[in-house]
């Protein structure tokens, strides 16, 4: 068990008025305990309660080792694990992480009719907002690969290659470099990058394409994200232009960021650049997201963020530019709030480039 993190988890949980926590969520069952386990249909669930203890209800078909500070209570296919969850939840408020499935929720609370259901999320979910030392040096090394990767990436940019294509290459690249899995990437080229998140397919880049990697995987379970936007051939005066305005929104974004600022002030700080330059229609989504264990974690970046900075959040700066049928540009780092400031975890450039 990670002793100090359940501390956080148990002050956490104390503040919401809980007493007792299902963590469903294999990524926060990781942050806790350092055992990583896909149940897919399976029940795997931690029990923790304001007592300090921690129970985790796992089938046999995963073994484990014990480890202090955790009780196992093992299950077979075919056994009444619910019932023995149930057994172990008292009656009164209990907190259940957003990721546990009904079938499980709805099949408790028919066996614990005094257990009465809230939403617990935010126990671990805050916890794990703010990153220790070690798991920033994980960011840092993930980002490192990152790095790695879109050198690579932007340098086998080639004549007719299509955009599924170079989603496996940077996929194999990742591997190559360290990451834990090679997952579909996010390419762009020409109008399909006036799309956010367009879904890379048959496309072949063509000169005079805008081209959007948007790059990302877990190296050891955590995760880099990284955009760089270039252009094949040539580039238009407009596509300097906008590149030029969506990379000083990224630096005043990144340039905003220091203990105590509410994270909207800092998506505003990026977007007031667009905006002044004529473009705030097109920059369509937030500035970023918190990332860690998961690619898209709390904090949310964005005009409605609750959220104030705060050492040891990890979050993305990716303004972006997008215009409808023709193009578009986004450029993301991430980067931590410190004591005094901000570090930017990525360091591949983000100076023009137009690839010959």
């Amino acid at each position: 068990m990670k002793k100090n993190r359940l501390e956080k988890v148990i002050g956490n949980m104390e503040r919401m008025g809980l007493d007792q926590l299902v963590v469903s969520d294999p990524s926060s069952i990781y942050y806790l305990t350092g055992i990583f386990i896909d149940p897919g249909e399976r029940l795997f669930a931690l029990l923790v309660k304001s007592d300090g203890s921690a129970t985790l209800f796992n089938n046999r078909l995963f073994p484990l080792a014990g480890q202090e500070g955790l009780q196992i209570v093992w299950h077979s296919d075919g056994e009444d694990a619910i019932g023995m969850l149930a057994e172990a939840v008292a009656d009164g408020p209990l907190g259940v992480d957003k990721a546990w499935p009904a079938r499980f929720l709805i099949e408790l609370m028919a066996r614990r009719g005094g257990a009465k259901p809230v939403l617990g999320s935010a126990a671990v979910d805050d916890a794990r907002m703010y990153k220790d030392a070690e798991e920033i040096e994980l960011m840092r090394a993930a980002s490192r690969v990152n790095d790695a990767a879109m050198a690579e990436a932007i340098a086998a940019l080639a004549p007719g290659i299509s955009e599924s294509k170079m989603v496996g290459i940077i996929g194999e690249l990742h591997v190559k470099h360290g990451a834990d899995a090679a997952l579909p990437q996010l390419v762009c080229y020409g109008a399909g990058c006036s799309e956010p998140h367009h879904e890379s397919g048959p496309a072949t880049l063509k000169p005079g394409d805008s081209v959007i990697l948007d790059i990302f995987a877990p190296v050891n379970r955590y995760w880099c994200d990284m955009t760089r936007t270039v252009f094949y051939k040539s580039a238009t005066d407009e596509q300097k232009r906008v590149y030029e305005i969506v990379r000083q929104a990224n630096l005043a974004g990144i340039a905003a960021v220091a203990p105590g600022v509410p994270l909207r002030d800092i998506d505003a700080a990026a977007r007031k650049v667009i905006e002044d330059a004529g473009y705030g229609r097109y920059f369509t989504h937030r500035l970023g997201h918190g990332i860690g264990l998961d690619v898209h974690e709390p904090p949310d970046c964005s005009a409605v963020s609750d959220a104030i900075a705060r050492p040891g959040m990890c979050f993305s700066i990716e303004p972006g530019i997008y215009l409808p049928g023709q193009w578009g540009v986004r450029i993301e780092d991430l980067v931590v709030v410190t004591e005094d400031g901000v570090e930017v975890l990525n360091s591949y450039t983000k100076e023009l480039q137009i690839i010959e």
